[in-house]
């Protein structure tokens, strides 16, 4: 059928091209004919009456020349129709002859015109302001800073309200709210729901998919979304959209009263079983299905009772199949094996799959023609294309994207900004630009995007609850130091980077390439988004305060180098000093050394001896004394014990304090005063008399930072 519309149309491409040529040819023989006639009219004498006829006879050839030309062209777009409609493999319409007729639902427009022959449908709009509902299944730290770059992409080309419902576990949940939180895009609603009250849906299956059991959760959406929810597009994590996602809702509207999903061709062999010797694929329709990309018309799917149908198609292809290779694509492709008038076939640019198994050069002959690239291989931009630079700079422009700039309101439908934001606006508006401190008043307004746990993180809890995690912030310029703090610091960690996205994505590849980063899995890492002219510094030493997860922090700058075995040293103190029923902070004494390089002191005693030969000082000797002076270093040299010291202005010590503690001021911003801020806050609460210091003697072990 296909081939033969195929040769139809370019017969009629060429019967019209013969035809326009032969007009004009006539025409211009016409033309000259009528122009000799004039140039000979002042010497020969014509005959009125074979004038008016032969100009008759031409006018009457040419006006059947036009109707042919007409008929043909309508003939052309008719053919056109038909095989635009076999490449998209409308399998509900075509194959297995279901109605063609297409049922308004659910306020749907339908735009759709039919002759005796083809159907023809016009392009589906979507209607201006219409909300659009994406659904995807997150898991875990990676795919939760995947699910990143897609949600750029489409809110890049997005002219239309969304809102993404989320399946998420406990980390995605967690980093994904608090990103939407900060993030405030307008016109963009974010619902989360729990994976694990779904997990027993789908645990029964047994799965050989690196996905897990998180790769079967889309087979239970319809029970997972809300009841009211009629229709979702579902997207895996690594999607990147090329084009307006309204374009892709807006085909729900093609689908015939008896389709309830939509997918795109898998464009692998996998289905077609010839990959290897006894190589047994799930049954599949064809090629089958890949299900990246999916239109699930809900509503529908839950009036076909989906949950029991797909149940029982697993529980049969269970019995000689034993597990899935492919997670749910095996099960959805089994049941549209069984039921093929369900599915609607979407053009597979749509969902162009990107592994070095498939066929996606052929779905396309312009990179310009794609609209969804599916990165579905795991070594992603490595994959073996002829526009793999293109995928890869695709791919790359939204993963360093600026997502301060995603947040711009829609043109001509209402904003729906959240309470956050309506305060957020109040503020603005009440502030003063002709103020000479406006720009620190605005800075003070601002809402900083935050990624929280950008790198994957594991912590167990301690039994004794002495546990301390150290606490600093950075900035690209002090990205070294994190292997040497490392080495230096073996408990828990929790940095917050302020970085552009770009920078981030400099961090992640700086952070995969290094052994010793990637040993460490109890570091939290937390991206503050840069925005604005200032450098927020407390407000990011607050967002690592807030996610320690133990009972005691240690907080302290990043270009600070811990004593070796100081995190062990502090746990014992902690005790010692009855930290858990009084209110005490540890005061840690500083060093520093105006040298590149330098042997680490093993002992306090090696630490004295450079002091006093001029290899090391006292934190802020030259610079600052008054920031450290109340430590009394004088007192520190010869005591062995514990002593109390004094809270003075300007004092800002590093301290190990619990948890609870006050959170930094965060109207400071830039350079200077925010730690003295902090410590007099702290002592306030701790009322003066609970400022300990750590003292050794020359058997404990060495001072505990060097800077």
């Amino acid at each position: 059928m296909h081939l033969l519309c195929r040769g139809h149309l370019k017969l009629l491409v060429v019967s019209l091209t013969a035809i326009v040529l032969l007009t004009g040819l006539y025409l211009l023989t016409g033309n000259l004919e009528n122009d000799r006639s004039l140039l000979l009219k002042s010497c020969l004498t014509d005959t009125p009456a074979v004038e008016v006829f032969e100009r008759a006879v031409f006018e009457s050839r040419v006006r059947e020349l036009e109707e042919e030309n007409s008929q043909i062209r309508l003939q052309l777009s008719q053919s056109q129709g038909t095989t635009a409609q076999l490449a998209e493999g409308n399998y509900g319409n075509q194959q297995w002859g279901a109605s063609a007729d297409t049922v308004p639902e659910d306020g749907d427009i339908i735009a759709e015109e039919k002759d005796n022959h083809t159907d023809c449908p016009r392009t589906s709009t979507v209607q201006k302001c219409e909300l659009i509902h994406v659904a995807c299944v997150c898991a875990g730290h990676n795919a939760s800073r995947d699910v990143v770059t897609l949600v750029k992409s489409i809110l890049f080309h997005r002219r239309n309200p969304l809102h993404f419902h989320f399946i998420t576990d406990t980390v995605a949940n967690r980093i994904l709210s608090s990103l939407f939180q900060s993030w405030m895009v307008p016109s963009v609603q974010v619902s989360f729901y729990d994976a694990d009250e779904l997990k027993s849906e789908v645990s029964w299956i047994p799965n050989k998919h690196y996905s897990g059991i998180y790769g079967l959760l889309k087979l239970t959406l319809t029970k997972a979304l809300p009841f009211d929810l009629s229709k979702v597009i579902v997207l895996d994590t690594d999607i990147t959209f090329a084009t307006d996602i309204a374009e892709l809702w807006g085909i729900f509207k093609r689908f015939t009263d008896k389709q309830v999903i939509g997918l795109v061709e898998n464009q692998s062999d996998w289905y077609l079983g010839n990959l290897w010797k006894n190589h047994k694929p799930w049954p599949a329709l064809g090629r089958g299905f890949n299900t990246g990309v999916i239109l699930l018309y809900l509503k529908r799917l839950r009036r076909i009772s989906w949950e029991q149908m797909w149940r029982l198609t697993a529980e049969r292809e269970l019995m000689s199949m034993l597990s899935t290779s492919l997670a749910d694509q095996d099960i959805f492709n089994a049941f549209i094996k069984q039921n093929p008038v369900l599915v609607h076939q979407l053009p597979c640019f749509w969902n162009v799959q990107l592994s070095d198994h498939t066929r996606s050069e052929q779905c396309y002959t312009e990179v310009s023609d794609l609209k969804v690239i599916h990165w579905n291989s795991p070594k992603k931009l490595r994959v073996k294309n002829k526009h793999v630079e293109f995928f890869r700079n695709l791919y790359l422009t939204f993963l360093e994207y600026d997502g301060n700039l995603l947040r711009r309101e829609l043109f001509g439908c209402s904003s729906q900004s959240s309470p956050e934001g309506v305060q957020l606006q109040a503020g603005l508006e009440e502030l003063d630009e002709d103020d000479l401190c406006y720009d620190f008043r605005r800075e003070r307004l601002t809402v900083h995007r935050v990624h929280l746990y950008f790198l994957q993180y594991e912590y167990t809890t301690t039994e004794d609850d002495t546990d301390i995690t150290l606490v600093a912030q950075l900035s690209m310029d002090r990205l070294q130091m994190l292997e040497a703090i490392c080495k230096h610091w073996e408990g828990p960690i929790s940095l917050a980077l302020y970085m552009s996205d770009a920078e981030a994505q400099q961090f992640l590849r700086y952070a995969q390439a290094s052994e010793i980063l990637k040993k460490r899995k109890n570091v939290g890492y937390h991206i503050v988004y840069k925005e604005g002219q200032f450098y927020p510094v407390n407000l990011v030493r607050n967002i690592a305060l807030k996610n320690a997860n133990t009972p005691y922090v240690f907080l302290t700058d990043v270009d600070f180098l811990p004593m070796y075995g100081l995190y062990n040293y502090l746990r014992k103190s902690v005790v010692q000093l009855d930290m858990a029923h009084t209110k005490k902070a540890l005061v840690v004494p500083a060093f520093e050394t105006l040298r590149y390089r330098l042997s680490f002191p093993k002992s306090k005693a090696e630490l004295l001896s450079m002091l006093d030969m001029g290899t090391l000082y006292t934190f802020r000797y030259h610079v600052w004394q008054k920031g450290h002076a109340p430590t009394n270093y004088a007192k520190w040299r010869t005591s062995t014990t514990p002593y109390k010291v004094e809270w003075e202005p300007d004092f800002e010590p590093y301290v190990v304090v619990r948890r609870n503690c006050p959170e930094y001021d965060q109207r400071f911003v830039g350079f200077g005063w925010n730690k003295v801020s902090h410590i007099m806050e702290l002592d306030a609460e701790v009322r003066l008399h609970a400022l300990g210091c750590l003292a050794d003697n020359d058997l404990s072990p060495p001072p505990p930072l060097i800077w």
